[in-house]
C-alpha cells in the first residue's frame, strides 16, 4: 500500500506539471492511475503475478490505443523465451538444487564454523560467510536462504544465541544470493536493458564485499547480547583447521569454474552455468550422492521455479511492450528530466519508490515490471546503466527481506522447529536491512565502488 500511495503521489505531481504544458503528460497520468488501481484490485484478489501483468498490459492497450495489440503477443513472448542469455537461469537453479542434495552445503558450513567459531558472534559469522560463498555458486536468494537455513538451524539448538539474530543473519546472508555473482537478477536486468551481464557481475564484486563486511560489523556490535558464550568455545588446533579445508575444495572448484570462466572471458554466463551443472554432477558422483532420483528431484524443483519465473517475465514483457508502444517510458523520462530537481534528488525518489514497493511485492516481479519504465529515466539523468543495475539488485535484495512480505523471511520461518513467532524474523532482520540501505548510500556517494573494477578490466 505504501508503494501504491507513492505512485499516486507521483501521478499527481505529473498531473500538476501537465496542467502547465501540453504533450502526453495527461495521458501518462491516466495510464499510471489506471494501472495502479487495477494492480491494487488484482493484488487484493490474489491473482498470480504473471497473469496479472499480462492482463494489465491488454487492458491498458485497449483503454489508450486502437492498435490490435493481440496480434503482437506471440512475437512479444517469443523474443525473451528464445534468448540465449535466459537459458542461464534454469541452469544456475539446477546447479544449486544438485549441490543441496549432494550435501556440499553442509560440508561448507561445518568447515567455516571451525575457522570462525571463536570470533565474537561465532556461528552468526558462519551464517554470513557460508551464505556468501554458497551465493557464488547458487545465483538465487531464496535457494541460498533455504539451503543454508536447513543446514545452519540445527547447529543452534541448545546454544545461547538470540533467535532474532540467528534468523536475521540467515535472512541477510540468504539475500546475498542475487547480489553476489552469478546472481540471476543480473541476467534478467541485462536482458531487459541490453546491458552486458559479464560487466554487471564484475561491478557487483565491490558492493558484495562491502555488504558482507557491514553484516560482519553488525554481528560484532551485537555479539555480547546475541552470543554471550562464544568466546569460551574450545580452541581448535591449526592442523585440524587446515585439514578441514579439504571439504571446501568442491565449492572452491565450482566458484573457479563458474566465475573464473566469466571473468576470464572464456565463457558467457550461460556457458559457465552449463559447466557448473556438469561439475556439480561430477562432485555429487564423487561424494556417492548421485542417483536418478536425486537428478529427477533436482530437475522437478528447477522446472517449477523456471516456470514461475518465465510466467512473470512473459507477462511483464506484454505490459512493457504496450507501455513502450504508447510512449510511456519516453514521456516519463522527459517529465522527470524537466523537474526542477538535481539528478541525485530524483535518484533518491526512485530508491524510495523501490524500498516502498519491496514491502509488498516480490523482488523479481518488481524488477521486470518497473525497469523498462524507470531505466530510460535513469539514463536520461546521466547515470551509468551498470551502476544502476547493481543498485537495483541491492534494492531487490532488500525487498526479499522486507517485512511484512519478504519471501526469504517466510522461507526461514517455515524451517523453524521451535514454533516461535514470525516477529522474531521481522525484528532480527531490521539491523541488516539498515546496513543494506547504508551500503546503497555509499554507492550513491562513491559510484567507483561498483565501477572501478569494470573500468580496469576493459
Amino acid at each position: 500500500m505504501i508503494a501504491i500511495v507513492f505512485l499516486l503521489i507521483l501521478a499527481g505531481t505529473m498531473l500538476g506539471l501537465s496542467l502547465t504544458g501540453s504533450g502526453p503528460a495527461s495521458g501518462l497520468v491516466g495510464e499510471i492511475l489506471l494501472l495502479v488501481g487495477l494492480f491494487a484490485v488484482f493484488f487484493g484478489m490474489g491473482i498470480y503475478v504473471g497473469a496479472a501483468l499480462g492482463v494489465l498490459g491488454l487492458i491498458v492497450g485497449y483503454a489508450f490505443s486502437d492498435r490490435p495489440f493481440w496480434l503482437f503477443l506471440g512475437q512479444t513472448i517469443w523474443n525473451p523465451s528464445s534468448s540465449f542469455v535466459l537459458v542461464a537461469v534454469p541452469l544456475f537453479l539446477l546447479m544449486g538444487e544438485i549441490l543441496l542434495r549432494a550435501g556440499l552445503s553442509d560440508r561448507l558450513y561445518r568447515t567455516l564454523n571451525i575457522w570462525l567459531n571463536r570470533m565474537p558472534g561465532g556461528l552468526l559469522h558462519t551464517n554470513i560467510a557460508s551464505s556468501a560463498i554458497f551465493s557464488a555458486i547458487s545465483g538465487s536468494s531464496v535457494a541460498t536462504a533455504a539451503t543454508m537455513g536447513s543446514v545452519a538451524l540445527p547447529f543452534f539448538r541448545g546454544k545461547p544465541y538470540d533467535p532474532r539474530m540467528v534468523l536475521g543473519s540467515l535472512a541477510a546472508g540468504g539475500a546475498l544470493g542475487n547480489l553476489i555473482p552469478p546472481g540471476i537478477t543480473f541476467i534478467i536486468y541485462g536482458l531487459i536493458t541490453e546491458t552486458s551481464v559479464g560487466a554487471l557481475y564484475i561491478a557487483a564484486v565491490g558492493p558484495s564485499i562491502l555488504v558482507v563486511l557491514l553484516f560482519t560489523l553488525v554481528i560484532l556490535l551485537k555479539a555480547k547480547t546475541a552470543a554471550p558464550r562464544d568466546l569460551t568455545a574450545p580452541k581448535i588446533p591449526m592442523c585440524e583447521k587446515l585439514a578441514s579445508l579439504v571439504d571446501l575444495a568442491p565449492t572452491a572448484a565450482l566458484i573457479l569454474i563458474v566465475l573464473g570462466t566469466i571473468y576470464g572471458g572464456l565463457a558467457t554466463p550461460t556457458e559457465s552455468a552449463a559447466l557448473g551443472v556438469i561439475a556439480a554432477i561430477l562432485f555429487a558422483a564423487i561424494g556417492g550422492k548421485l542417483s536418478w532420483k536425486m537428478l529427477n528431484d533436482s530437475a522437478e524443483a528447477t522446472a517449477r521455479n523456471t516456470a514461475m519465473i518465465g510466467l512473470i517475465l512473459f507477462g511483464a514483457y506484454v505490459l512493457n511492450f504496450v507501455f513502450t508502444a504508447l510512449g510511456v517510458p519516453q514521456a516519463l523520462a522527459r517529465l522527470v528530466s524537466e523537474m526542477p530537481l538535481p539528478p541525485w534528488a530524483i535518484m533518491l525518489m526512485i530508491i524510495g519508490f523501490y524500498l516502498a514497493l519491496g514491502t509488498f511485492m516480490e523482488g523479481f516481479s518488481m524488477i521486470v515490471t518497473t525497469i523498462p519504465v524507470i531505466f530510460p529515466v535513469v539514463t536520461a539523468l546521466g547515470y551509468d546503466p551498470i551502476w544502476f543495475g547493481v543498485i537495483v539488485v541491492m534494492l531487490v535484495e532488500i525487498a526479499l527481506i522486507s517485512p511484512p512480505d519478504g519471501t526469504v523471511l517466510y522461507v526461514l520461518q517455515g524451517m523453524r522447529k521451535d514454533g516461535g513467532p514470525i516477529s522474531d524474523v521481522f525484528s532480527g532482520v531490521i539491523p541488516f536491512m539498515a546496513v543494506y540501505i547504508l551500503a546503497i548510500g555509499f554507492l550513491m556517494m562513491w559510484p567507483s565502488i561498483a565501477l572501478w573494477l569494470p573500468t580496469i578490466m576493459k
